[in-house]
């Protein structure tokens, strides 16, 4: 498991924004610690989100941001029928395999991000109502916009966490031997 990218020279913004995303993934895994698959996949509130469903979404979005930066086909894309099951686990998935997938794809995202020749170089947004047209982002923009996206979800989770069972993110940031980011 992934568990801190180090920020590197103060000068370092790759290595910096990188630590923000892993901080990210950090609080969302934490919110899994000790948990049971039921657990994990209860929805305590009115809403139809679960912390496992949360990691595989997050883990899921991560992959698909790559891919377009990659410029590739996402293997694991969703269609409209199919899109639901980006928020729950199905079948014979498991919260260990779900962390097992997105420790993969947290590597890959930083040999990408750090292969690429500048975090300036730029990408295609897809086509879709939210994004403008013709759009191009840098790679400085995906990072930025994973810190987004998965802060948005570690609150969630922050949210459900308690709801089960009372535990607070500090109180697993310290089960789990310490912070891995910056605060």
């Amino acid at each position: 498991m992934v568990t801190h990218v180090p920020a590197g020279t103060p000068g370092d913004e790759r290595g910096v924004l990188l630590s923000f995303v892993e901080a990210q993934r950090g609080a969302i895994r934490r919110a899994l610690l000790g948990l049971t698959e039921e657990q994990a996949a209860s929805r305590p509130s009115a809403s139809e989100l679960s912390l496992s469903g949360l990691l595989k979404h997050v883990a899921e979005t991560e992959l698909n941001w790559l891919r377009m930066a990659q410029q590739q086909p996402n293997e694991a894309a969703r269609t409209q029928e199919t899109w639901a099951d980006s928020f729950r686990l199905v079948g014979d998935e498991t919260v260990p395999q779900m962390l097992e997938f997105w420790d993969g794809v947290a590597s890959e995202t930083e040999k990408f991000i750090r292969s690429v020749p500048s975090m300036d170089d730029t990408f295609p947004l897809p086509e879709a109502p939210w994004f403008p047209k013709d759009e191009r982002v840098s790679m400085r923009w995906l990072l930025m916009h994973l810190v987004e996206e998965h802060a948005r979800h570690a609150g969630h989770a922050d949210i459900i966490r308690e709801s089960l069972d009372g535990r607070t993110a500090f109180e697993l940031v310290a089960e789990a031997g310490g912070y891995s980011g910056q605060s």
